[in-house]
């Protein structure tokens, strides 16, 4: 699997659609997780596909809410992204408004992590640090099991995730928060410089 645009080329792509900043820095986090997956589940050759991925996969999602996973493929060909690309960026909506299923190892680690992130990043701002890294697992299982907290971060989502990669809540937990901590630092730096 290799990507057909470099990391910036990308990264353009996203700031044409994307102006919001917790869109933005969304899509850097998914980045990163993903780029720390690839690495760390033995796909190293392939870590910059699956981090162009993270950062493409809500590509639609600030302009087109209603239209999400099913106005991006148009906007993704627009920019000469392969079809393997646009399937693995669609199938991480599966059930929810595509019907592309995730398939591939890589496709089951961002269904699983897209929601997962954005409950993680929840947590991480009510830390007197602001950030994972002094997060532990035991404090987002509280996190998870409050319904009420970080609300539009779907429970069910991150549960089935977890199924399909045969993995118990507490590895999928333990392995994002890692992911997160390696990309924090220049996440923020990133944002920093868009924010400027």
């Amino acid at each position: 699997m290799k990507s057909n645009l470099t990391r910036e080329e990308a990264y353009a792509l996203l700031k044409q659609y994307n102006k919001e900043s917790f869109h933005i820095q969304h899509a850097l986090t998914v980045e990163g997780v993903m780029r720390w997956y690839a690495n760390e589940l033995g796909f190293g050759d392939d870590a910059d596909f699956w981090a162009t991925v993270g950062l493409l996969h809500d590509i639609d999602f600030e302009n087109w809410p209603d239209e999400h996973c099913q106005k991006a493929p148009e906007l993704l060909k627009e920019a000469g992204v392969g079809e393997d690309m646009i399937h693995a960026i669609c199938s991480h909506a599966y059930g929810l408004c595509c019907d592309v299923e995730p398939e591939h190892l890589m496709e089951k680690v961002l269904f699983a992590v897209d929601e997962l992130t954005g409950l993680i990043g929840a947590a991480a701002l009510m830390r007197p640090s602001k950030s994972v890294m002094d997060m532990e697992v035991s404090s987002l299982k509280k996190k998870f099991k409050d319904k009420k907290f970080a609300a539009g971060c779907s429970r069910d989502v991150i549960t089935q995730g977890a199924e399909r990669l045969s993995w118990e809540l507490t590895e999928l937990f333990e392995k994002t928060i890692l992911a997160m901590r390696s990309c924090e630092e220049s996440i923020s730096q990133e944002m920093e410089a868009y924010q400027a």
